[in-house]
């Protein structure tokens, strides 16, 4: 006996079904190309750094512009000396403790010698310029 035709609103269900099956693939290899991710993967850090500007600027005690030369000061005393804000004193625009290696509470200065009193404050001195917090910087 012949099998009767299958019922018109099957074929367009079908038909329906595989058109979305045929999108949603397409979608599914557009989403996972190796392109597109690679691209995610290096946007991930301009994207944290992006924001963690952003928190920055509303947080911080400075204007927006000054907040940024406070970060680019952050970078070294020759980054400070560039966007003119070299020396920078204690509790300033753009003083960072990193870039006070003496502790005199001008970072970026001129370090003024004086001589020392005797021998050992001399290597006491030395030795507080080698150290900055934990970490030790040894003179060439």
């Amino acid at each position: 006996m012949p099998e009767p035709p299958e019922s018109s609103q099957e074929i367009p269900a079908n038909r329906r079904s595989g058109r979305r099956q045929r999108r949603a693939e397409a979608l599914r290899r557009r989403a996972l190309s190796p392109l597109r991710i690679l691209l995610m993967v290096l946007m991930l850090p301009v994207t944290t750094f992006g924001i963690a500007l952003g928190v920055y600027l509303r947080t911080s005690p400075y204007e927006p512009a000054e907040a940024v030369l406070h970060i680019v000061a952050l970078a070294g005393c020759d980054a400070a000396q560039a966007v003119g804000i070299a020396p920078a004193y204690r509790g300033g625009l753009g003083y960072h403790e990193r870039n006070d290696p003496d502790g005199d509470g001008v970072a970026c200065g001129v370090a003024v010698e004086t001589e020392p009193q005797s021998a050992a404050n001399g290597q006491a001195r030395e030795a507080k310029e080698r150290m900055l917090g934990g970490a030790k910087f040894v003179r060439p």
